[in-house]
């Protein structure tokens, strides 16, 4: 089995060509194929100068590594479209020798003129085919002589395929089942545009016969191409590979994701965008899978080993799928949470050590060691400043509900007996603060919130045993009989 990804370099991965992507990979790497990179750059007035870049290390970020491929080596290169212009010609060649293509002079204007002349209600978008190809300027229409005069002056020309009337083309989608056209719904299509550089009709086919390609999959908006695809292939008397169209990605309302709609959305269009919001790439990888094919069991959380060893395309499904970035997050946390602490605090510690030099690592671990469970995010440790200085911002509106007249004296009385500690961790601060509830005939619920509203300046956080075991003795104290003289202050504020 040998497969192939095939971007184009006019902008960045898009998440839909990563799903592309992460599809053949696992099929190449499940029946222990060779999964191939090749770059159709042959559009060069859509050409994005660090596209292939970004293209290569969002393949990298997501595990995606490619066995073949510019940079990866292989024995069917080049594995860029611009480095193969002979190869193409000479297939071009081929296909004119054969009286399966034809050369056409025709200017955009003459085309338009055509198109006007045959648009009609049951026609409203006429086509360069065989019912047109007979008035228009071609190397079927001209004289032999004069064809060759004009390609010898220069004119501009293209070459175009031949596609007889009456035909049936059809072949075997490995998700949709038998799927069947009519020749006389397909155009003479151009194989050689007049800069005398591939459409990527032809390039696409050429390329994967010569690469020895034995599957393509690739999203549903290329279906209506196959046809011209099957026919090339035809023509030159090769074989076709077997095809699988996967479904369409729609917008949360419905309708194809178009960078438009992701846009109106705030939905990330590209990979790089995905990687910069701090998304974990296995979580990515992970929602992609699922994102049009099923499993078949409940289990949702995958591994990529375990996607290789579980991925078929016979659960792929035909119907479009909605790009739900709730459940892409829930998915981020699932993978966060599978992070080591060290992992995660090592991953932010430029960050860290700037805004908090004087913390230290052990503590920046200590603090996703406590979030963990609470954050979608990596970065989002950064947004809790209380994690290791004192509040500076106030969840007024929570002291305004909850604050007790008595909260400044429990404060203050709270941190007198805990200043008697001799150790500390969180089961003796417990048992210290229970006994010290008890004694007030209070529950120690009722401490609760003053506690946490002094260590943190919020109204919610992770577990508070927890978080003064990671301020330390000296620490909590401080903040404890801060508080209970900042926030009675603020009630009225």
């Amino acid at each position: 089995m040998r497969v192939r990804f095939a971007p184009s370099p006019t902008g960045y991965l898009h998440i839909g060509g990563l799903r592309t992507a992460l599809y053949n990979w696992l099929l190449a790497r499940r029946h222990g194929g060779v999964f191939i990179l090749r770059i159709e750059d042959t559009d060069r007035t859509r050409f994005v100068e660090d596209a292939e870049a970004d293209i290569l290390s969002s393949l990298d970020w997501a595990g995606l590594t490619p066995d073949e491929g510019p940079g990866f080596g292989g024995q069917v290169g080049p594995y860029r479209q611009s480095e193969r212009s002979e190869r193409y010609a000479e297939v071009a060649r081929q296909l004119l020798e054969a009286g399966k293509a034809y050369v056409a002079f025709d200017l955009a204007e003459d085309i338009e003129a055509m198109r006007e002349r045959h648009r009609s209600e049951d026609n409203p978008n006429p086509r360069y085919d065989f019912l047109t190809r007979g008035e228009m300027a071609n190397s079927l229409t001209l004289d032999p002589m004069e064809v060759v005069r004009r390609i010898a002056e220069g004119e501009e020309h293209v070459i175009r395929l031949k596609v007889e009337p009456g035909q049936s083309v059809s072949f075997e989608d490995q998700i949709r089942g038998m799927v069947t056209f009519g020749s006389a719904e397909v155009d003479d299509q151009v194989l050689i545009k007049s800069d005398g550089l591939p459409t990527y009709h032809l390039a696409n086919i050429v390329d994967d016969h010569d690469m020895g390609i034995t599957h393509v999959i690739r999203g549903e908006e290329w279906l209506p191409s196959t046809p011209k695809h099957v026919l090339l292939y035809q023509a030159m008397g090769w074989d076709v590979p077997r095809m699988a169209h996967l479904p369409l990605i729609l917008s949360p309302t419905g309708g194809k994701l178009s960078k438009r709609k992701a846009e109106e959305q705030g939905i990330p269009v590209s990979v790089s965008q995905y990687v910069q919001a701090g998304y974990e790439p296995e979580a990515l990888v992970n929602f992609l899978a699922l994102l049009g094919w099923n499993p078949g069991t409940d289990q949702e959380v995958f591994t990529l080993d375990e996607l290789t060893s579980a991925f078929s395309l016979d659960r792929v499904g035909q119907s479009g799928v909605q790009f739900d970035m709730q459940k892409l997050a829930w998915f981020n946390g699932q993978w966060l949470r599978s992070k080591t602490d060290a992992e995660l605090a090592g991953r932010l510690a430029s960050t860290l050590n700037e805004r908090y030099p004087n913390a230290g690592q052990a503590a920046f671990e200590r603090a996703f060691a406590l979030m963990k469970e609470r954050i979608t995010f990596a970065h989002e440790v950064l947004q809790a400043d209380w994690l290791f200085v004192h509040p500076t911002q106030w969840d007024d509106e929570a002291i305004a509900k909850r604050w007790k007249g008595d909260g400044a004296e429990l404060l203050l009385a709270a941190a007198e007996a805990l200043e008697s500690l001799s150790s500390w961790t969180g089961t003796e601060i417990h048992d210290a603060l229970t006994a010290f509830a008890a004694s007030r005939d209070l529950g120690l619920g009722r401490i609760m919130f003053p506690l946490r509203m002094a260590l943190t300046g919020q109204g919610g956080g992770p577990d508070l045993m927890a978080l003064m075991a990671h301020y330390g003795q000296q620490d909590t104290l401080a903040r404890l009989r801060e508080g209970a003289a900042i926030i009675p202050a603020r009630i009225t504020v």
